[in-house]
């Protein structure tokens, strides 16, 4: 009886010991991680993402030509262009006003007797000296209705090419903007001190005093030899487009400066990343350490 009891023992001792020896083999994870290296998954590897998660879309911006023309430059330049036609406007109104008995006289005009009280030759008076100040007052409205016409076709364009960022612009064009406006803001100043000498100096002729007299006599005395509305108005649209144009002066030449800042800068960066890939090229490859 104590025979098979001593056998089973040694058959349970047995497996048990096979059991311990077994067990002490088994290690956990974290002891057979400790000696190899890390699992890092590839990126071919990589899990799928969930189904339920969406992507957001990218959304591209792209600049409009009017971003660029309406910046600051462009919109001194557009107003610029405004003004030059309000200036062309009172040129001629005032012409037309002054002119009296024939509106724009001289410049093959029309006829406006009838809104006049004169008869006989108090009238046909009133039309010669029409007439004669009409052809004085000619070289004022000839040489400002090139010259404004000038400025501001010159403005559109200017304001029309600047439709690209100002680093992509031609430097010539961004120079030539820049002299424009400094060289107009000057002219126009000068233009409009001339214009008023040469208006107070007609205004001051024997023709004109005859004229205001004449109409006077008949009740007209907003007929006179002062200067009138339309050359005053002439006169203060041109000095807004000189301030204008002095504006975009600044704006240009602030506008060139960051595009020299931004050219440097980037030929700059060029110039390092050229030198950290020769510095990469040049240096020792160095061997990875794999670890088993």
């Amino acid at each position: 009886m104590s025979q098979p009891s001593r056998s089973n023992r040694g058959h349970r001792e047995r497996n048990g010991d096979h059991r311990d020896s077994s067990h002490g083999d088994r290690r956990s994870p974290g002891d057979r991680s400790s000696s190899r290296a890390p699992y890092l998954p590839r990126e071919g590897n990589a899990p799928p993402k969930p189904r339920h998660v969406r992507e957001v879309p990218r959304v591209e911006h792209h600049e409009s030509k009017c971003s660029h023309i309406c910046s600051r430059r462009g919109i001194v330049l557009i107003v610029s262009v405004l003004t030059n036609s309000l200036v062309l406007i009172c040129l001629i109104a005032s012409q037309m006003v002054t002119s009296g008995m024939s509106a724009m006289g001289g410049m093959g005009g029309f006829d406006i007797n009838s809104n006049f009280n004169m008869e006989g030759t108090e009238m046909q008076k009133a039309r010669d000296l029409d007439i004669q100040y009409s052809q004085m007052r000619a070289p004022g409205i000839y040489g400002g209705i090139p010259f404004t016409l000038t400025l501001g076709v010159l403005s559109l364009l200017f304001a029309v090419a600047g439709n690209k960022p100002p680093h992509l612009m031609s430097r010539k064009l961004l120079y030539g903007a820049l002299v424009f406006q400094a060289v107009g803001a000057v002219a126009v100043v000068v233009a409009v001190g001339l214009y008023l000498h040469f208006i107070i100096s007609v205004n001051s002729t024997d023709v004109c005093k005859q004229r205001e007299r004449l109409y006077a006599r008949s009740g007209y005395t907003w007929m006179n030899c002062n200067v009138s509305g339309g050359d005053a108005a002439v006169a203060l649209f041109a000095l807004i487009t000189a301030i204008l144009y002095a504006a975009g002066t600044a704006l240009t030449f602030q506008t060139i400066r960051g595009v020299r800042r931004y050219l440097e800068e980037g030929k700059r960066r060029e110039a390092e990343k050229q030198k950290a890939r020769a510095d990469s090229n040049t240096s020792p490859l160095r061997a990875e350490t794999i670890f088993v």
